[in-house]
């Protein structure tokens, strides 16, 4: 009798086993077709706005769609070779970061930005440029603004840059790709950032370029690249989001929106 009992222990241990797998396997699988549902939603989204905006003649506009083209193009890459939830995530982020450069597209040509997009990580700690500033580094001007402009045709939503902030804002040329494609900060881009917010109401940059020069160094030198990984982006985006080269776009089809303008040449 004791034995019979073990035998129906047993085999209802192993029934419980394996019901319990399937049912793993299932809500895996659930949450699987969930997120790349989700990703999807995100990605034909940004397209459709993409293609749908006319940025006219307006060298900020075009800019911005430039980028968030670029982000939809990125994003559908990933969705496409996407094998897990946390990598149709990191699509659903960079088309994230698409939608913000839609956004900054629609403001530039003073329409409506249209709906709230959910926010990317580092976006609040990273802050919001707050004034007009123009700063001459290396022989180098550069400038950043809250609004758009001729001189003010890039755009970043703002966020965490190989481990240091980006205030969102309008700058004369895109000065932290660097930084964003390497996932370190290099000396020169460090004294850009340093230059253009120190004393910035706001930013944290007041530590002026001797410890931008001690950070970029450590950086330079094999230190933590950054924390904008999962969660943005494009677009840690250094901020890598699985697949997002930063390195391949060329904006010059869009009022040469790519050149750098030898600014990096320190």
């Amino acid at each position: 009798m004791s034995t019979l009992l073990w035998i129906v222990i047993v085999v209802a241990l192993i029934g419980a086993a394996v019901w319990w797998s399937q049912q793993r396997g299932k809500s895996s699988s659930t949450d699987l077709d969930d997120a790349a549902a989700e990703a999807r939603r995100w990605v034909e989204r940004l397209g459709g706005q993409v293609y749908a905006l006319d940025p006219r003649d307006d060298p900020a506009a075009k800019q911005a769609i430039a980028d968030a083209s670029e982000r939809y193009t990125a994003a559908g890459s990933q969705v496409e070779q996407a094998k897990s939830v946390q990598q149709y995530r990191l699509a659903q982020q960079t088309a994230y970061e698409g939608l913000y450069y839609v956004r900054a597209a629609r403001t530039s040509l003073g329409l409506d930005p249209g709906p709230e997009i959910p926010a990317m990580p580092g976006q609040q700690q990273a802050g919001a440029v707050t004034e007009d500033r123009r700063v001459d580094v290396e022989g180098h001007q550069y400038e950043a603004s809250p609004q758009p402009g001729d001189r003010t045709r890039h755009y970043y939503p703002g966020g965490m840059v190989a481990g240091k902030p980006v205030p969102r804002g309008w700058y004369s040329e895109p000065w932290w790709k660097p930084a964003l494609v390497a996932g370190a900060w290099g000396v020169g881009t460090y004294l850009v950032a340093s230059t253009l917010f120190s004393g910035m109401a706001g930013m944290n940059w007041d530590g002026g370029y001797d410890a931008g020069y001690e950070a970029g160094m450590a950086d330079a030198g094999g230190a933590d690249g950054g924390d904008y990984a999962a969660d943005g982006g494009g677009y840690d985006p250094g901020y890598d989001p699985g697949g997002y080269d930063g390195g391949g776009f060329d904006g010059g089809g869009f009022d040469g929106g790519g050149d750098f303008g030898g600014g990096f040449d320190f």
